[in-house]
């Protein structure tokens, strides 16, 4: 059976391409194809992939230091992708992958890690933050993002299936597409056992540094707690901002990954994040190395983070602001011996890459088996 895999496009490692990379795992026959295509030999590897069939973006200048402003040019560049020659067409969407063209007698699945958030219920907290709420600037990119919800909306039909990859995710879809949702949790790397690394006195942050991760908010609040030190991990645009915002108790170290990264989340005394993120993969890779979570209860990590009275993994704050994660890190001292790495652990194992491996091949080989006999499509039959 010939089968593409289409991805948004491909210039970082973050949880999007974990996910990737497990679909490649899957269905390791499958061509790739995406946008435009920015990792270098090393993290293709890590993805899984040496090859990868993109756009005419791939060429435009500058793509590699400003991709966010050939966005207008986003939706027509995924229509150019040719896979007419496929059975299965997997996308793998948080901006326009699902807009790939199809036929009737092609399987579309697409597994939606968001609806476009800057064009939908996130668009004027994006405007808000890019300094785009008044003036002529502004009426233009408002009426690019009502032009890219109307064509977000019309490729909606194309898809024959979607996977969200939380309930938060799935609540979304419905609201701009009008389509139900199956839901399979991202795959996260848990080791078999506690790790054992010695608890630090430092609290930890991961992320890459955009504004709306609100890693401001937590440098801001660890500054009302002189007593307290905060590690902050990754890289991005508002990094120099974030360390003038810094007191002395903060520390960055770039951008981490792999075992290191693994040890910090592992001694760290709990994980702070403070994004409306629909899955948030990093509160789930810092419970899996025995760490509990202080978190925004908004978005996946209610789904994710453990508040209860028996065997918690973590606890909530209800604002992004300085006052309730200083409010939040302060009542977790106060009962930090409540929650123990086990429980943490334990927790995590609800999302490791075996299980999603074994729900998105069982998804995809169900849904095979049932449009092959709709259908009639021989190659489809076969597969399933």
């Amino acid at each position: 059976m010939r089968i593409a895999i289409v991805h948004d496009y491909l210039y970082t490692l973050g949880g999007a391409e974990k996910v990737l990379q497990c679909m490649l795992e899957c269905f390791p026959a499958a061509d790739l194809y995406s946008l435009f295509d920015l990792l270098c030999p090393e993290d293709r590897a890590r993805i899984g992939y040496r090859e990868c069939k993109t756009s005419f973006l791939q060429k435009m200048p500058g793509i590699a230091q400003r991709h966010r402003l050939y966005l207008p040019l986003m939706p027509l560049a995924v229509e150019q992708l040719d896979v007419s020659a496929y059975d299965l067409v997997i996308s793998s969407s948080w901006a326009v992958a699902k807009g790939i063209l199809t036929g009737p007698d092609q399987l579309h699945i697409s597994y939606v890690h968001s609806p476009m958030r800057y064009a939908w219920d996130l668009q004027h907290e994006y405007l808000r933050l890019s300094g785009l709420e008044h003036g002529v600037k502004s009426w233009i990119a408002r009426a690019l993002l009502h032009r890219m919800r109307l064509w977000d909306v019309r490729t909606a039909n194309g898809v024959d299936d979607y996977l969200a990859n939380s309930r938060f995710s799935a609540r979304r879809i419905e609201k701009a597409y009008g389509r139900q949702a199956h839901v399979i949790y991202p795959p996260v790397n848990v080791p078999p056992t506690v790790p054992k690394v010695a608890k630090g006195d430092f609290f930890i942050t991961a992320s890459r540094l955009v504004p709306y991760k609100n890693v401001h908010k937590i440098v801001q609040a660890f500054g009302k707690m002189p007593n307290e030190r905060l590690i902050v991990v990754g890289d991005g645009p508002e990094m120099r901002r974030l360390q003038n915002l810094a007191g002395d108790n903060v520390t960055f170290t770039g951008f981490v990954r792999g075992a290191e990264l693994r040890d910090l989340l592992s001694a760290a005394r709990a994980f702070i994040f403070a994004a409306e993120d629909d899955f948030g993969i990093a509160p789930v890779e810092a419970q899996a190395q025995g760490t509990p979570v202080i978190a925004l209860r908004r978005g996946g990590a209610r789904e994710t983070v453990i508040e209860s009275n028996e065997n918690p993994t973590g606890m909530f704050f209800d604002l992004p602001s300085t006052e309730s994660i200083a409010g939040a890190v302060s009542a977790f001292v106060r009962s930090e011996k409540g929650f123990l790495r086990e429980h943490c652990h334990g927790n995590a194992c609800r999302f490791s890459k075996e299980r999603f491996r074994i729900e998105f091949s069982d998804f995809v080989h169900q849904r095979i088996a049932e449009f092959a006999r709709g259908a009639g499509n021989a190659a489809a039959l076969r597969a399933a």
